[in-house]
């Protein structure tokens, strides 16, 4: 609902922010609220959390940062303070790296995550943190390759997204993927070649 908050930073605790946007007050919780500075004009992107005894915001400084936390919350097991903590604890490209390299050590170091649940982190993230990787952690990719490659992936992943939003399972999504890999189309075209071969 929210994509970001432009405002003045009116508040920090050890918890959450408080930004100032035209006279109103958010309150937005973040992985660490001290790296922010009170006074200053900051964007922060945010996450709204709905449930039904909670309606809360998470900001971060990047769209990349909030991307990781969106898909930590994806894994079995990990809610928005588990997520959290795993951005406030460690450095978002040790937790990249950590992941890509099944690193199960590193990962149960954070608060909340056991053996099980780094497995789950793993199992559910890894190779799939490519729009988030290149901010985080640009040594797990060729430069070159990826820099050719940068566009084509992002319509791809945007094609996922829009699949996904349109009801779509991953099972049905992951049978038409492998055709669309190598298509350097737009994700508009990319989209239509999808929904030909799922409605066939």
């Amino acid at each position: 609902m929210i994509e970001f908050v432009r405002g003045k930073i009116d508040y920090i605790s050890p918890e959450y922010i408080v930004i100032d946007h035209t006279g109103i007050g958010y309150k937005i919780f973040a992985p660490n609220p001290f790296v922010y500075t009170m006074g200053t004009e900051t964007t922060i992107y945010t996450y709204q959390h709905v449930r039904e005894d909670i309606l809360a915001l998470y900001g971060f400084r990047t769209r990349e940062e909030k991307a990781l936390f969106t898909k930590l919350l994806n894994v079995t097991g990990i809610g928005p303070k588990g997520a959290l903590a795993i951005l406030a604890s460690g450095d978002p490209s040790q937790v990249v790296q950590a992941i890509e390299a099944e690193d199960e050590v590193f990962l149960v170091k954070f608060p909340g995550v056991g053996k099980k649940t780094a497995r789950q982190i793993i199992l559910d993230l890894k190779g799939k943190l490519g729009d988030v990787a290149p901010e985080f952690a640009p040594s797990l990719f060729n430069h070159t390759v990826f820099a050719e490659k940068d566009e084509a992936s992002k319509a791809l992943a945007e094609t996922i997204e829009a699949l996904k939003v349109l009801g779509y399972g991953e099972r049905e999504i992951n049978k038409v993927v492998p055709a669309l890999k190598d298509e350097a189309l737009s994700t508009d075209q990319l989209v239509k070649k999808a929904l030909q071969k799922l409605l066939k």
